[in-house]
Parts: structure tokens; C-alpha cells; sequence
């Protein structure tokens, strides 16, 4: 069959059912799924359909997706609060400026979840995606094909997969953690520390915290204690207490005043305790934050590590935006640097500018 005679009937399927998939029609054309898929993108080229994800919707149907001539855009993260919620409006923003919509969707950290709020999100038509996956860097060996099987141009946020996880090279917009590590100990190096204790939760981001630690420590000199405790980030109940006061005799055990801890709420749990126990803080135990979402508000407000979160969203959505107006644009892989934003808890008083921009 002549890749007209092709077109001609992948149009007149169109118009009778209004959407179609790439399975149906590798059945009804009795081609492979790559052929049709490339009629879809010549058609799509053409202006008569429009490509989405699995297969293809009319013209009509997307400019009723889209709210009009609007260009409608897809975001796909962990959760809507906390981290976050800043990456969300940041990309909103950007969206806005360009006269874009997003439509959201949160997987919850599951994998599974994830595939159906990508598929529900492609589904109504959108022309592109930014996703935050379930999955992080560490774990990228248990990817499956769901980035490869996304047929509109893709922006990951926060992840920086690659070869051989995936199939092809993504454009890719996250915060250089290792970095923010380093920020930390230097931090403290300066304050005559020499000895650091650090505790990470189980996240995405303990991955990239990790390497920058064993980089930064090596770099400068220092000692590091990676403790295995997984501390509450809040709750007085006994098994709480317990935890925090564990990881308290680790310090003083391994001859550390200076913390770095991960997060902001676990970081409050702990100063909470050493107060209680008659630690002074900062002047016995220093400690550093990583996140920057409530460190502010602690009772001894912490120094903290700060991702710019919001920088974060605006240029992943820059970035797939501008993509979709020049598809020939090259393939991008962005670091943002994170901040040290220095407060009571490491043994430096705010400044009055400080403290004025961290209200």
C-alpha cells in the first residue's frame, strides 16, 4: 500500500471515530507500528491531525483540548506539596508568559500510578511534558520503557537519565545536589570544623547528596560519618526519642558538633532534642539543613542548603517551550547551582540583609 493511500485512510478513520490509536491502525493498514507512526508525524506536519500520545486526535478535538488556539502542556511530579509545590508554580509562571496552560498530574512516588497519570495527561492531547519521575537517579535501572513510548517532546525536572536506561537523550533541567554537599561542608570547614556527621533520608536527592559529600570531604580534608539512623522528622513517642538521641551518641561518639541532615523537618526534630538533652545550639552542635522549605522557621532557625526550586519549574518549561517552537534545537542538560542560605544554627548570627531576605 502506497503511503497515500495510507494517509487517505488513516483520515477517513479519523473522521469517523475522532481519535485513533497506533495499535488499531498497525492492524487495519497491515503495516508496522514505525510506518504508522511516521504517516502520523507527516499528517501532523501537514495540519490535518494532531499527534498525542499512542496515536493521534483531529485538528477540532485538540483545539478543544487546548481551550481554543492555547498550547497546553503536561507536568508530571512526585507530589504537589512541599519541594514541590515551588517547581509547580515556577513552571506556571513560565507557562503564562508564553500564553500556555499546565495540566497536572502526581504519581505519589509510584511507578505504576506515574504510567496512568502520564497516559491520562497525553491522553487529552498536550503538545508536550515535563516530568519528575517516580523513579530517581539511583534507581534508574528499574525504568521501563515509559519515557521512550512518550511520542511529544519531553523536559525531565530533577532527573538526569541517560544511556543505557533509556533509549534516546532527554533534555534535562535539574539542581546540582553534589554541589549543594559541598556548599555545606565548606561551610563549616570555615567555621573550624573537622569532624561532620551526616544523616540523609531515603529520597531521590540522597543519591546526588552522597557524591558530593565523599568529593567535598576528600576535597577538603575533612572527616565524615554517614550514619545509618533514620531519624522521625517529628513525634515525641518513645521509638522517636530513641532514634534522635541514637544518632546524638553517634555524634558525640565519632567527635563531630557539626550536622549535616536532610531535611528541613528532621533537622528541626533534632536541635528540638539537643535542646531538651541541655545541648547548646549552635556553640555544641552546629547543624545544616538541605531543602530550605522550613528551615527558617525552626525554633533556632537553620542554615540551609536551598535548591532554587522555582528557577527549577520556570526554566524546564522554557526549555520545553522554546523546543516547541524550534524542534530542531539541541538536546540540553541544565545544572542549577543551589545557595547557602546562613542562619543561627551553624554558629553565624543573620546579618540584618539576611534576615530581611529570608522573610
Amino acid at each position: 500500500m502506497l503511503a497515500q493511500e495510507r494517509h487517505e485512510l488513516i483520515l477517513r478513520s479519523l473522521r469517523r471515530h475522532g481519535r485513533l490509536r497506533v495499535a488499531d491502525l498497525v492492524a487495519e493498514l497491515g503495516v508496522s507500528a514505525i510506518t504508522v507512526r511516521r504517516d502520523l508525524a507527516e499528517l501532523d506536519s501537514a495540519g490535518l491531525l494532531r499527534r498525542v500520545h499512542g496515536g493521534a486526535i483531529g485538528t477540532g478535538t485538540a483545539d478543544q483540548g487546548t481551550r481554543g488556539s492555547q498550547l497546553t502542556i503536561g507536568i508530571i511530579v512526585p507530589s504537589a506539596a512541599s519541594y514541590y509545590s515551588d517547581v509547580i508554580r515556577g513552571a506556571e509562571a513560565m507557562a503564562d508568559r508564553y500564553g500556555a496552560r499546565l495540566v497536572l498530574g502526581v504519581s505519589g512516588y509510584d511507578p505504576t500510578m506515574e504510567r496512568e497519570r502520564i497516559d491520562k495527561v497525553l491522553g487529552i492531547g498536550v503538545a508536550g511534558l515535563l516530568i519528575s519521575t517516580a523513579l530517581g537517579d539511583g534507581d534508574a535501572d528499574r525504568l521501563d520503557t515509559r519515557l521512550d513510548d512518550i511520542d511529544v517532546p519531553l523536559v525531565l525536572m530533577e532527573r538526569a537519565f541517560g544511556f543505557p536506561h533509556v533509549a534516546r537523550e532527554y533534555d534535562h533541567v535539574r539542581t546540582d545536589h553534589a554541589y549543594g554537599a559541598m556548599l555545606a561542608l565548606r561551610h563549616f570547614v570555615a567555621l573550624g570544623h573537622r569532624r561532620i556527621a551526616i544523616n540523609l533520608q531515603a529520597t531521590v536527592t540522597a543519591y546526588w547528596l552522597r557524591r558530593g559529600i565523599e568529593t567535598a570531604a576528600k576535597a577538603l580534608g575533612v572527616e565524615v560519618f554517614l550514619s545509618p539512623v533514620d531519624l522521625p522528622m517529628r513525634g515525641d513517642d518513645p521509638g522517636a526519642v530513641a532514634q534522635v538521641d541514637a544518632f546524638l551518641a553517634e555524634c558525640e561518639s565519632f567527635g563531630s558538633r557539626a550536622v549535616l541532615i536532610h531535611s528541613d523537618e528532621h533537622g528541626a526534630r533534632l536541635v528540638e532534642r539537643a535542646m531538651e538533652l541541655g545541648l547548646r545550639v549552635p556553640e555544641d552542635l552546629a547543624v545544616i539543613a538541605y531543602n530550605d522549605v522550613t528551615a527558617s522557621l525552626a525554633v533556632v532557625p537553620l542554615t540551609a542548603i536551598s535548591p532554587a526550586r522555582r528557577a527549577l519549574g520556570e526554566t524546564a518549561c522554557d526549555l520545553l517551550l522554546r523546543k516547541l517552537q524550534t524542534p530542531t534545537t539541541p538536546v540540553q542538560h541544565l545544572s542549577l547551582l543551589p545557595t547557602l542560605n546562613i542562619r543561627t544554627s551553624c554558629g553565624a548570627l543573620e546579618s540584618p540583609a539576611t534576615a530581611y531576605a529570608n522573610r
